[in-house]
């Protein structure tokens, strides 16, 4: 007969392989990975928007560097100020990222389980479907934050007397909600939730097809073979993403004139075709470097951080 303290220990199922565990370890994982690639680019973020919203409704005029930008923030207040907005920023990626990289992996493998099934291996756009999907429904869960980010780090370009001063992201949601209605909070949802899926495309989908290549048909270490795909990754998240990302970047910004009660743009057809009249087509690719430089980093910490955790969980 085995002794009382053999049965409780054979009774007790490790905590790390516990099914429900299991299901829960990409979510936390990615959560996790998320918030310290954030932590890390929150600098250039912040610079991305500015440029973003730099010269609003003009077509001529100076055009902003991301060196300029972030001079001019450094010179206004302090070396602090380039991480306005970093608590909007670690919630939007403890929901949106642990949610987009939840799903994702959660989808992978259910496409790796029935591949193994059927003798194949998972196609590209069985990947990119995964990403699509994943995206866009992380990306509705975490409006609301992401809202909360473009307001505060957009304040410091209006006038002192009418800045909000936002103490942090909380503040920012009830202020926002009690000015202007919990919808509001869902402003910009439909370009950031097509800017998600645009990213998730290029970033999740390019990086797990990048690695099976590279895997294939090179000699570079698993280690290697991580770095060169999240670059490739970065540029193809950036490229799709960016038009979306810009006009997400104003729709959320925008708040009704004091005077008319009006919004500046109906929707995302409305601000994209002011945008083009008005300021012309390049100016949805402004501040491209300053954006990859943003999403590259933000992939590498983010997937290798994750890759990281993934194994320390195993």
């Amino acid at each position: 007969m085995a002794s009382p303290t053999t049965t409780k220990s054979q009774s007790q199922m490790d905590f790390l392989h516990h099914p429900y565990t299991r299901a829960a370890l990409p979510f936390v994982n990615g959560g996790l990975a998320g918030m310290t690639a954030t932590v890390v680019i929150q600098p250039i973020d912040m610079v991305k928007v500015r440029l973003q919203l730099a010269g609003e409704g003009v077509r001529a005029g100076p055009r902003p560097t991301a060196f300029g930008v972030a001079r001019d923030i450094i010179a206004a207040g302090k070396v602090l100020d380039l991480y306005t907005g970093l608590s909007a920023g670690m919630l939007r990626q403890a929901v949106y990222t642990t949610a987009r990289l939840g799903f994702f992996e959660t989808f992978i493998k259910s496409l790796n389980k029935r591949a193994e099934s059927a003798n194949r291996k998972v196609t590209f756009g069985e990947r990119a479907g995964a990403g699509l999907t994943a995206g866009g429904i992380a990306a509705m869960i975490g409006n609301p934050a992401d809202l909360a980010l473009v307001r505060m780090q957009s304040d410091g370009l209006k006038p002192p007397e009418a800045r909000a001063h936002y103490r942090s992201v909380i503040d920012a949601l009830f202020r926002i909600s009690k000015a202007e209605g919990v919808t509001a909070l869902w402003a910009g949802a439909l370009p950031t939730v097509v800017r998600a899926m645009a990213l998730n495309f290029g970033q999740l989908t390019f990086f797990a097809e990048s690695k099976a290549q590279l895997k294939t048909h090179t000699t570079l270490s698993a280690q290697n073979q991580t770095f060169a795909a999240s670059a490739i990754a970065g540029f193809f998240a950036s490229f799709l993403s960016l038009p979306f990302d810009f006009i997400k970047t104003r729709l959320q910004k925008q708040q009704k004139d004091p005077k008319t009660g009006q919004l500046p743009y109906r929707g995302l057809l409305d601000c994209a075709r002011k945008v083009v009249k008005d300021e012309g087509w390049l100016r949805f690719y402004r501040g491209f470097g300053t954006y990859y430089v943003r999403i590259a980093p933000h992939a590498m910490v983010t997937l290798i951080v994750a890759d990281y955790l993934n194994l320390l969980t195993k």
